[in-house]
């Protein structure tokens, strides 16, 4: 995600164990993130729209994208086996991964549906199902719009400029515990930061994690 998230991803060996849901939770965190049990999931080779991302319609006008990619997330995995490979971690101590919901590949699903971009930056995978999505001219893919990676960047940029020492991240500490918040994120604007409370800037996620905050999931 910007020049944090597109820090060189750590990858491993590619492995062949895999996390099931079977008793533990799946949880949405947003369109292209997803926990099952303790362990964070980020979906290989797709970039879904931000929460709180607008997409440009084809009538001139602007969707919730962000918010219709959870949501499609949210009710494709609901009561089904999610199987989460793993192709090793991310920056954040995300596992990179092609999950699979009663056999369905979920990536892909996103991407048919016009939810997700290839992630062309970091895989090739999901192309072709990408170019099918945009001849027929569904979801995001109806006109032209800005990309996830556009839309981080420019909210990047202008947050940074605002923030002390150029540090944007927001991390806040609440009922539902120390959390941070990116500039592209729904809550951003309204969050504000008390220091006498503990709570505290971060220049990027990595730092935020390190230092024990977490990300908004779905809902938080």
């Amino acid at each position: 995600m910007i020049r944090q998230f597109c820090s060189t991803l750590v990858l491993l060996t590619l492995l062949t164990v895999s996390s099931t849901a079977g008793a533990d939770t799946v949880r949405v965190v947003d369109g292209d993130t997803l926990d099952i049990g303790a362990t964070r999931y980020r979906l290989h080779g797709i970039d879904t729209p931000e929460p709180g991302q607008r997409c440009a319609g084809v009538d001139g006008g602007q969707w919730p994208c962000g918010n219709d990619a959870t949501k499609h997330l949210e009710s494709f995995v609901r009561g089904k086996n999610v199987t989460c490979d793993n192709r090793g971690v991310d920056d954040y101590n995300r596992v990179i991964s092609v999950c699979v919901a009663d056999g369905v590949d979920i990536n892909r699903e996103l991407v048919r549906v016009g939810l997700a971009w290839a992630f062309r930056r970091f895989a090739l995978d999901y192309v072709e199902t990408e170019n099918d999505a945009r001849a027929r001219r569904v979801g995001v893919f109806q006109t032209d719009t800005q990309t996830p990676w556009e839309y981080r960047s420019r909210k990047w940029r202008v947050a940074e400029q605002k923030a002390p020492d150029g540090c944007p991240i927001k991390g806040n500490i609440s009922v539902n515990g120390k959390i941070y918040h990116t500039p592209w994120s729904p809550s951003y604007k309204r969050t504000r930061i008390n220091l006498a409370k503990g709570e505290r800037w971060f220049c990027d996620e990595r730092e935020a994690i390190e230092a024990g905050w977490r990300a908004p999931r779905s809902g938080t």
